[in-house]
């Protein structure tokens, strides 16, 4: 919130720290647009951090301040990319032959269902002239325990066949 507010930042945004074992915040960046990771976010406090930027940006107040934001739960997302892990992760390419995902909600929270987003289909290319990533696979448990829980089981339950993954 310093950060924000010394440079009169007023959307979205994320300043990101490493936590040493000591107890020390390392500052390591400030990015000015929602993380790759915002679904987390969204499952662990409730709100859509897509839809609050697009408020701000049509010139609205944010419908909630930091002091009235409560977190709840655990979320874990894990990234679905195109990499041979037998390869040291290279990038892998390919046709998305079979892309099979567990029952699932796509692009919005849901506390029961794993979330799954991405912008690929059965029968896409893959290609080397773009980010790896395929999909984000996202979870929430009221608790770590069964955060991790619900991953092992949408993880389990994801197919996908024409090239390497993660």
């Amino acid at each position: 919130i310093a950060v924000g507010r010394a440079i009169g930042y007023v959307n979205a945004g994320t300043v990101e720290f490493i936590l040493a074992p000591s107890g020390e915040f390392n500052f390591i960046e400030v990015n000015t647009r929602l993380q790759v990771e915002h679904p987390v976010t969204e499952a662990s406090t409730g709100h859509d951090l897509v839809e609050w930027q697009l408020r701000v940006a049509n010139s609205e107040r944010l419908p909630a301040l930091q002091g009235e934001l409560t977190r709840r739960g655990h979320a874990i997302e894990a990234r679905i990319c195109a990499e041979n892990p037998d390869a040291n992760f290279l990038p892998a390419t390919g046709t998305l032959q079979v892309m099979r995902w567990p029952a699932h909600v796509a692009f919005t929270r849901s506390d029961e269902l794993p979330r799954v987003d991405t912008g690929f289909g059965e029968g896409d290319a893959i290609s080397p002239y773009y980010d790896s990533m395929i999909a984000k696979l996202i979870v929430w448990g009221v608790d770590r325990a069964q955060a991790l829980a619900r991953m092992d089981a949408a993880l389990r339950d994801t197919h996908i066949v024409g090239l390497h993954t993660n």
